[in-house]
């Protein structure tokens, strides 16, 4: 009698002809029936952010109510569908530093580490962003440390770096946001293309070994240095190549339409699925997309809401006339919609015990509260999903007067792995569950 393998590791691999190959979550692997049996893998926590320009209209984004089961405003209509899956923060402060661009530090600072007076040449509190803590410890374990995404319809920089990224390594050093999608999608899913790049990387390392017996100490510490990178390369590869068999299953197509002719919603909508891809693949666990630029003078198209192309930045300085500020609800209303598209997606994807939203924390938000005023106080921040079951949800938490977001991002830090007791200028960890 022949019986049936009942338990599997997750960290069983297939071996043959000298290659190794991971499998992925299956459901052998989830362990249902023999309590005596080890438990069940749990699916690691992602991070998303998902970041809209210009602050949003006051008066139509906070609810009349707060707690559990809280009243969605106008804006945030959208929202329920999916409102057992999000949380609303509210009163949750960033402090402006004076004399420089508000919208500037408004997208590159929103998720800084720096505290107010720390502060880079650019004269902003800038320094590692959260995404990018995250991604330090995470990236151990995954193909691609980040990933940073723009809907930015044009291909030239109308704007200063400042503007269309919000992931820093540090001041100086930009995690520059990708625009294409069918680049990203092969960056990301090309197994081909990496093993090609992989057999490259061993002629650079053969070479390598045969030139550093004929280098002095000084040269081989360089060469080393040089050769420590190229690892972390082929080490990139490696983990592209493990993840082929899931990829495969998936049969992914890449994007067919051009970038630059697809409306704002489905530009939106298709960087969002290939981080929902890249989450459920393991390549990465931390992803940023900015939905449109920071201030930003160019029109942008919202075909279905707009008859012609529209100047958001222009717009929020027209708060005073009600046409204008109605019309501004509506974008808003827009972004809050295909945020909750997103969402909806993540939770119809199943992993493990439960879906791809229960082990993620996607947070939407703004850099500026309002962009009429430029001011950095009771920023818009809303939390989707449940980060492993570590947050609490449905729910509307009304900070104190003057409490820091960084009391957030030091939460979700820690959620993620990482290991710190003060973001910026936190004064400890908002309670999410």
């Amino acid at each position: 009698m022949i019986l049936k393998r009942t338990t599997l590791s997750r960290r069983t691999i297939l071996r043959g002809a000298g290659a190794t190959l991971a499998l992925p979550l299956l459901e052998i692997m989830q362990n249902r029936g023999f309590a005596s049996a080890p438990a069940a893998a749990k699916p690691p926590v992602r991070a998303g952010f998902f970041y809209i320009p210009n602050g949003v209209v006051q008066r139509a984004w906070h609810p009349v109510d707060e707690g559990h089961n809280f009243t969605l405003s106008p804006t945030l209509q959208p929202l329920a569908r999916v409102r057992e899956h999000i949380s609303l923060f509210t009163k949750l402060d960033r402090i402006k530093v004076a004399g420089t661009d508000g919208h500037a530090q408004a997208g590159t600072c929103w998720l800084s580490s720096a505290a107010p007076d720390q502060l880079c040449p650019a004269g902003f509190p800038l320094r590692t962003t959260i995404d990018q803590l995250m991604a330090a410890e995470a990236g151990k374990h995954t193909a691609f440390r980040s990933l940073e995404l723009s809907c930015n319809p044009y291909e030239d920089n109308r704007e200063s770096v400042y503007f269309d990224n919000i992931s820093w390594y540090g001041h100086g050093n930009v995690a520059r946001s990708l625009r294409d999608p069918k680049a990203v999608f092969n960056r990301l899913f090309a197994v081909k293309e990496h093993q090609e790049h992989g057999s490259v990387l061993d002629l650079v390392m053969d070479d390598a070994k045969s030139l550093n017996r004929d280098l002095g100490k000084v040269d081989q510490g360089k060469l080393d240095e040089y050769m420590q990178s190229v690892r972390t390369v082929e080490k990139q590869i490696e983990r592209v190549t493990k993840r082929q068999a899931e990829i495969d299953q998936l049969k992914l197509a890449p994007p067919t339409k051009p970038w630059q002719a697809m409306t704002r919603d489905e530009f939106i909508q298709v960087m969002g699925d290939l981080m929902i891809l890249a989450f459920r693949t393991d390549l990465t666990r931390v992803c940023t997309i900015m939905s449109s630029p920071e201030r930003w003078g160019s029109p942008l198209n919202v075909h279905g809401l707009f008859d012609k192309p529209v100047d958001h930045h222009s717009m929020t300085h027209g708060q005073g006339k009600e046409d204008v500020r109605t019309r501004l609800e509506a974008l808003d209303h827009f972004h809050i919609q295909q945020f909750a598209t997103l969402i909806a997606k993540m939770a119809e994807v199943r992993e493990g015990e439960g879906t791809l939203l229960d082990s993620t924390i996607f947070t939407l938000g703004s850099g500026i509260s309002d962009g009429s005023l430029h001011i950095c106080s009771d920023l818009p921040t809303i939390v989707a999903g449940h980060g492993g079951g570590a947050i609490s949800t449905n729910r509307h938490l009304k900070s104190q007067l003057g409490t820091p977001i960084a009391n957030l991002w030091l939460s979700m830090v820690q959620l993620m792995g990482v290991k710190c007791d003060r973001i910026g200028d936190s004064t400890g960890a908002l309670k999410l569950g």
